[in-house]
């Protein structure tokens, strides 16, 4: 399979990963498989951090670096939006669309 390419959209990523799910054989995992090893990447992520800042991890578990679990998590939200049909461009700019009508905590309301 090729790499994916510089400057790679994130819809050329989550095509990407579905053609790498299908030369993989991963194409059976269902929504729930792929969302817990959604959850494990993101354990692995906290592992990570912890290593990152001189904290020990449990001995025997075997922890990538913030950059390896960072894909991983990637990785796998792709794979669950291929598997429901969701573009997760459109999503995010859903998401943001709503998310600009909220007021945030470090952000306090105009008052005149």
């Amino acid at each position: 399979m090729l790499p994916l390419s510089p400057g790679a959209t994130l819809e050329d990523l989550q095509r990407y990963v579905a053609k790498m799910e299908a030369e993989r054989g991963f194409t059976e995992s269902t929504v729930h498989d792929q969302t817990w090893r959604l959850l494990e990447e993101a354990g692995e992520l906290a592992r990570a951090v912890r290593k990152n800042n001189g904290q020990r991890s449990p001995a025997g578990q075997v922890t990538g670096s913030i950059d390896e679990e960072l894909v991983d998590i990637l990785i796998f939200a792709c794979s669950i939006a291929n598997r429901l049909g969701i573009d997760l461009a459109d999503a995010i700019r859903a998401k943001e669309a709503l998310n600009e009508t909220r007021t945030w905590p470090t952000q306090r309301p105009n008052v005149t």
